[in-house]
């Protein structure tokens, strides 16, 4: 895969975004770490918390090779988002519409929200080895895995696919994060 300059998404370990976001900036390496606040209720209490808007990211901001590898020498960093075989890379403009979602004091409640594909709706495979099939969702096990039905071969073959993969035939509506 072929690194580029520019904000990518760090992948990293469950609820270890703030240490990995720390680490990041004590490195010199420009990091970006979107919270919102969450209201936990409790039988006793109410309390307002801030969580990662994007649970198990931190984005980075690569500027050169030892950018690039020295993020991924972080504790509790996994590895860089990719799709298809190449990085995933988040636009400088995309990135300061989430700042200023998050840090704007007119919003509140900032929240993300993935819009699954829902059952019978027929996608196409945009990445790996089944790239260019049309297909059919037919369970939805959770964000991460859907599975399809393929009838391009006029043979009822199913499979397993990550989200990612899927884009709507027409245009692409899903998230690919």
């Amino acid at each position: 895969m072929e690194r580029k300059e520019g904000w990518h998404v760090l992948y990293v370990k469950y609820r270890h975004e703030s240490k990995v976001y720390k680490e990041l900036t004590e490195k010199n390496i420009e990091a970006f770490l979107p919270m919102a606040v969450s209201i936990r209720k409790w039988s006793d209490r109410t309390k307002k918390i801030q969580i990662p808007l994007f649970p198990s990211y931190v984005f980075v901001h690569i500027k050169s090779n030892r950018d690039f590898h020295d993020v991924l020498t972080v504790d509790s960093g996994c590895s860089y988002l990719s799709f298809g075989g190449e990085y995933g890379t988040v636009s400088p403009k995309e990135i300061q519409q989430i700042k200023f979602l998050v840090e704007g004091e007119d919003f509140s409640d900032v929240q993300i929200g993935r819009v699954l594909p829902q059952i019978g709706d027929k996608l196409k495979i945009e990445y790996g080895e089944l790239s260019g099939l049309e297909c059919e969702v037919f369970r939805i096990d959770n964000q991460h895995r859907i599975s399809v039905r393929l009838s391009s071969l006029r043979q009822d073959i199913s499979a397993v696919v990550p989200l990612s993969y899927l884009s709507n035939k027409t245009e692409n509506t899903f998230a690919k994060a």
